[in-house]
């Protein structure tokens, strides 16, 4: 039996992944809304980031409306967004 292949995740410099770390850190500290978009998932992660996991590195989003928390490995976040300016 084969094995399906999955596609790998996309590979990102130190810079990239540190600017990503920025975003999410300043809008951890500003309690603001934003829209993550996260590889392998057809729908983006919205809410607003309660918790930033060191040990697990795990990004933890509260959304707003289902009270319903995401937890999203930091290495799948491909995106930050603000939704005020989609």
């Amino acid at each position: 039996m084969a094995k399906a292949k999955v596609a790998k995740r996309p590979t990102r410099d130190e810079f990239e992944l540190e600017e990503l770390g920025n975003q999410l850190v300043e809008a951890y500290h500003e309690r603001s809304e934003v829209l993550l978009t996260v590889w392998g998932k057809e729908e983006q992660v919205r809410g607003v980031i309660i918790k930033l996991d060191s040990r697990t590195r795990l990004v933890h989003v509260e959304h707003t409306e289902e009270e319903f928390m995401a937890k999203v490995p930091f290495l799948d976040i491909m995106r930050v967004d603000s939704p005020r300016f989609m």
